[in-house]
């Protein structure tokens, strides 16, 4: 935005933009989508592909076109560098950095005030969230955190819990770090996420969508569109690369019900398809199974307890009963849905608590407007509190990668941008009038 507009984002990790997935150091967690979709900028989709090649890192990568994969790593670094121009250090200072966690976010009639854990209180005229996921907070849990520190016994049997993408990375940082022992990965329904492959997004408009219709009636709308470009030689990425820019339609179509029922029944078919693995990834995986050193089982967790030697987990198989394993460590890869009441951070706590916001009705995350502001506890929107991201993900629910998120931003940047200008023309005529 132009003009005095001054932002200062309060972050309790050391380095800006890298979040969960982009502060990976490991050389084989890549992007998981092409570098050709991944421009921080919605109307200039090259800006990353020339990034890499001004910095070099396209001739030392190996990425000859902008449909390759890159490391993680060198994305979050992309996304650091791009504040540059407004930090006090080489930029016009417009842009500043708290290295802390918000613990509270207090709004008042001119604006918000956030206190922050090392006792410092941020004064501002609107405040975003941008929290991400809700992650459990249980250091002690006998399941660890798969981005956690620290390696198990080489040799020892390794159980994780979810077969997503998160499970991809895990078993790929054990492999780099030359883990024997055998791996093996619980899921309910023992599905991976497919591979990517060359693929051309089907042009569809969105009077082509089912939009209004039943979750029941959309799967056969998509099933039956992804064969009919089968038979004409097409691939069924083509189809849901294409569905993607209208899901947030899709998805404010349906009623509550029919989220429901698309969250119980279709959401994990849909997620092995859409959230696809890069082919280097895919080729890891599949030489793993093959070899018998991974293998995807079906089953329920159910519970797990730390041992003398590892970890005891009790799972429930298809066939009914339950069997106990014992493994030398086990991860938690089940994803992002998680309750956000139950991993609510203290920021979300003191908002809910205080009735400054609240949960939405399927428990996916902060119930919010299709402005992005929250809604309070009586159903009323905040007037100067926002969310951007996952967190938003109960009225957009596709709105967990950067194509998305990009938008959203840009969008919410030029509104919060034009309240502001009204506000400040609002205050300049009240004080006009009281002369």
């Amino acid at each position: 935005q132009p003009g005095a507009v001054r932002v200062t984002v309060v972050e309790r990790r050391d380095t800006l933009g890298r979040g969960v997935a982009y502060s990976t150091r490991d050389a084989s967690h890549l992007l998981n989508t092409r570098v050709a979709n991944m421009s921080a900028f919605p109307d200039d989709p090259e800006h990353f592909w020339r990034w890499l090649n001004t910095t070099g890192e396209v001739s030392s990568r190996g990425c000859r076109t902008p449909f390759c994969f890159v490391r993680r790593e060198i994305y979050g670094r992309y996304l650091s560098e791009l504040l540059t121009p407004w930090r006090a250090i080489g930029g016009d200072g417009r842009f500043r950095s708290v290295s802390a966690e918000c613990l509270r976010i207090d709004p008042a009639a001119t604006g918000v005030g956030a206190t922050l854990d090392n006792g410092a209180v941020v004064v501002a005229q609107a405040a975003v969230l941008a929290t991400g996921h809700a992650l459990p907070e249980d250091k002690t849990a006998a399941l660890s955190d798969p981005w956690a520190g620290g390696l198990p016994d080489p040799d020892a049997p390794v159980l994780i819990v979810g077969a997503g993408l998160t499970m991809v990375d895990k078993t790929l940082s054990l492999l780099d770090a030359g883990h024997r022992g055998p791996i093996t990965a619980l899921s309910r329904r023992g599905l991976l996420p497919q591979p990517h492959a060359d693929s051309k997004a089907l042009r569809l408009d969105s009077a082509d969508l089912p939009i209004g219709a039943g979750v029941v009636w959309a799967m056969r709308w998509l099933r039956r569109l992804a064969g009919d470009v089968a038979a004409r030689g097409g691939d069924w990425r083509d189809v849901v690369d294409g569905v993607r820019p209208h899901l947030q339609a899709v998805w404010a179509g349906f009623s509550d019900d029919a989220k429901r029922r698309f969250l119980r029944h279709a959401r994990v078919w849909w997620e092995v398809h859409r959230h696809r693995m890069p082919p280097d990834s895919a080729a890891l995986i599949q030489a793993a199974q093959a070899s018998g050193q991974l293998v995807v089982a079906r089953g329920r967790f159910l519970d797990a307890h730390r041992t003398a030697d590892g970890v005891s987990v009790r799972v429930a198989p298809p066939e009914g009963g339950a069997r106990r394993l014992d493994v030398g460590a086990a991860y938690d890869c089940r994803g992002i849905l998680r309750d956000p009441e139950t991993c609510a951070t203290p920021l979300m706590r003191s908002l809910l608590d205080a009735g400054q916001a609240r949960i939405d009705a399927l428990r996916l995350g902060l119930d919010v407007d299709q402005t992005c502001r929250l809604r309070t506890r009586s159903g009323a929107p905040a007037e100067r509190l926002y969310a951007i991201g996952p967190v938003t993900r109960p009225a957009f629910w596709e709105i967990t990668a950067i194509p998305d998120i990009r938008v959203q931003a840009r969008a919410l940047a030029e509104r919060i941008g034009a309240d502001l200008s009204r506000r400040t023309a609002d205050a300049r005529q009240a004080r006009g009038a009281g002369a």
